[in-house]
Parts: C-alpha cells; sequence; structure tokens
C-alpha cells in the first residue's frame, strides 16, 4: 500500500500531511512524497516521509503508482500554485486510479461550497484520517 503527498511553493501544506499521517500509517503501508520543487519535497522529507522525489515526471510517476494521493486541490487546476502544477501533472492526477484526497485552498482562486471556516489544521486531521482510512480498506482490513 502506498500513500503519496504531494505538495509545491514551501510544502507546508505537504509537512502537515505527511505529520498527520505518519502515526496513523498501517504497519504495511509506505508514505512517499512528491514535490514541485526541492523545498517542498525536502519540507515532507523533513516531516517523516520514507522517500520523496521532485518534479514533474516524478509527480506523473506518483500519479500512477500510489494507491492513495493527499494533495491540495491546487494539483487538479492546471497552472496554479503560480505556475508550478502543469497541465501534464493535473491530468496526471486527475486521471489517476488512486484514491484521491484533496485538501481545498482557496489560494488557487478556486471556492469549494461547504469548507468556508474550517481550519487548515482540521482540513488537514480530516485528510489524514481518510487517507489512512483508504489505505486500510485497500489493504483489506
Amino acid at each position: 500500500m502506498t500513500i503519496v503527498v504531494l505538495d509545491g511553493q514551501g510544502g507546508g501544506i505537504g509537512r502537515a500531511l505527511v505529520s498527520a499521517i505518519l502515526p496513523q500509517l498501517p504497519g504495511d503501508a509506505q508514505l512517499l512524497c512528491v514535490g514541485t520543487n526541492a523545498m517542498a519535497t525536502a519540507a515532507m522529507l523533513k516531516a517523516g516521509a520514507q522517500r520523496g522525489a521532485t518534479g514533474e515526471n516524478s509527480v506523473r510517476w506518483a500519479a500512477e503508482h500510489a494507491d492513495v494521493l493527499v494533495c491540495p486541490i491546487a494539483f487538479v487546476l492546471r497552472d496554479s500554485m503560480m505556475g508550478e502544477v502543469t497541465g501534464s501533472m493535473a491530468a496526471a492526477v486527475g486521471a489517476s486510479r488512486a484514491v484521491r484526497i484533496l485538501v481545498p485552498t482557496e489560494r488557487c482562486g478556486t471556492h469549494v461550497a461547504g469548507v468556508q471556516g474550517m481550519s487548515m489544521q482540521a482540513l488537514v486531521a480530516d485528510a489524514a484520517r481518510q487517507a489512512v482510512q483508504a489505505a486500510g480498506s485497500a489493504c483489506g482490513d
């Protein structure tokens, strides 16, 4: 079972996701990270991801090989994160067969109904819970 956390820019959301998922990680699961840039990848590795990679091709690879993808909603929006998310990345994440858990943020100019007033901490905690639940379900637990 492979959970992959994706992030860009400074990696703050990804770092928080890795930190929240790690203590709940099923024993047979691995937690990987992929950043759009080296700073994002480093932040997630520092938080405890087991392995990491950086760049467009790594995002596409992760989307193809992950069982669970956890990332900001920006990863399905071309040119989001100030252009860090390419059309190829967004298409790969959108077409992935993985369970996709998207953390809504309003920084990318996209508003998701029903999440107003939720703190980033609450969104990250919920995303971590869903990722671990999805990983456990896929493992037959």
